[in-house]
């Protein structure tokens, strides 16, 4: 039965499952992407330029079809179909890296089946806004910053036990691992989650929004900068530290490890934050504070000094990153697949952006990254403050 059909029930129950399906969302990515460069260069053979051109037409054929998949979720009520399908893609995927060592092969799966999978993110967020909408709840921003969250915490079990997997099983076992979490989310979706109703017809005299409008446009590419800025900085981290200030390897990790955990709460305290103060004004106090961050990491000379830093480097990420999800939604509230799935794009285009800065840092000195990250801020809340909405008189 529809969603819109019996409401009482989806206050609470489909929530949790949700919940449970970013961790495994989260989880069954992270344990396999960190290591896709090691895979290709180490199982596959393939050469660095080959590896470049892997993640890059990988990164570009993800962000197209779950673009065209969000435009496709807003006109048909098929979400959770649509969260079922990417969850079986994800886990057919995974298998057939498992087995597969064909350079060619793995890039035709990349570029479809992973493809289709990389959808699943923006369509979870764009499924619990509309689940929360449905069922009356104000709390759309806090439940939004606790799904971002448990998909962060993810990040912090997934890679290390993605590193075990290697050691015991190899890379078949890693992929494989991958592979089931992906069919557990397929079960949980189809299982414990309700297929959504069509959405409400606009009021009389209401258009809907369509069209890439000012706002839009300008808040996605502030994004960007602001998000590569971050990818940028946490990337030259280690180095910088080991490098520039004469850390340790297990200094670098733990300064990075402090960061992840102070935005655990701090997601949240930015969630609660964000039912009562104006989105846009929240993530405009994170980009503001990205410039206080970047301008003490360009003067640190220690190593206890960049771990104070993070404090600040983790209020930066929760409220650009976990509030950020609630912006978008609200600028196309009519369409929180398509917003759901543009805030994912302007993280996977920043990710894209890194690499090649990181390059350049390299040549001039780590700590130009940070100089960097303060410039791309600048730009990144000039942006954001051009973005405001523009107010036209009510018929």
């Amino acid at each position: 039965m529809a969603l819109t059909e019996n409401p009482a029930p989806a206050r609470s129950r489909p929530f949790i499952p949700l919940v449970s399906m970013s961790l495994m969302t989260g989880v069954g990515y992270a344990l396999a992407a960190p290591f896709m460069s090691l895979f290709l260069i180490k199982e596959v053979q393939a050469g660095p330029v080959a590896v470049g051109a892997f993640l890059l037409i990988s990164a570009l054929m993800s962000m197209v079809v779950s673009t065209l998949i969000g435009r496709l979720s807003d006109r048909r009520a098929i979400r959770r179909t649509l969260l079922v399908v990417a969850s079986l893609t994800g886990a057919a995927a995974w298998a057939l890296f498992a087995v597969v060592r064909d350079y060619w092969l793995l890039l035709a799966v990349a570029v479809t089946l992973n493809a289709v999978a990389s959808s699943q993110l923006p369509q979870m967020f764009a499924y619990a806004r509309q689940l929360l909408e449905r069922s009356g709840s104000a709390k759309a921003p806090l439940a939004m910053s606790g799904l971002r969250m448990t998909f962060s915490m993810a990040w912090v079990v997934g890679p290390p036990l993605g590193a075990l997997l290697i050691v015991g099983g190899g890379f078949t076992g890693l992929f494989a691992a991958s592979a089931v979490v992906y069919a557990l989310a397929v079960v949980v979706t189809r299982v414990w989650l309700p297929e959504l109703g069509p959405s409400p017809a606009p009021a009389p005299g209401v258009e809907r929004q369509s069209g890439l409008r000012r706002e839009v446009v300008l808040a996605a590419l502030a994004f960007v900068l602001l998000q590569c800025a971050t990818a940028v900085g946490v990337a030259a981290m280690p180095l910088f530290v080991t490098e520039n200030l004469g850390g340790t390897p297990g200094d670098a990790g733990l300064v990075l490890g402090l960061c992840a955990a102070l935005e655990i709460p701090l997601m949240l305290g930015f969630g609660a934050l964000a039912l009562r103060f104006n989105h846009r004004v929240l993530v405009l106090a994170g980009g503001a504070v990205a410039l206080a961050y970047y301008g003490v990491m360009l003067l640190t000379e220690a190593t206890w000094q960049v771990m104070a830093a993070q404090v600040l480097h983790a209020v930066v990420i929760s409220a650009v990153m976990g509030v950020g999800i609630s912006y978008f939604q609200d600028l196309a509230p009519d369409r929180p697949g398509y917003a759901s799935t543009l805030y994912t794009n302007t993280a996977k285009t920043s990710a894209m952006l890194a690499g090649p800065l990181l390059g350049l840092a390299q040549h001039l000195g780590y700590r130009t990254a940070y100089g960097m990250g303060l410039v791309m801020s600048v730009l990144g809340l000039a942006l954001l403050l051009a973005a405001r909405r523009r107010v036209t008189p009510a018929a």
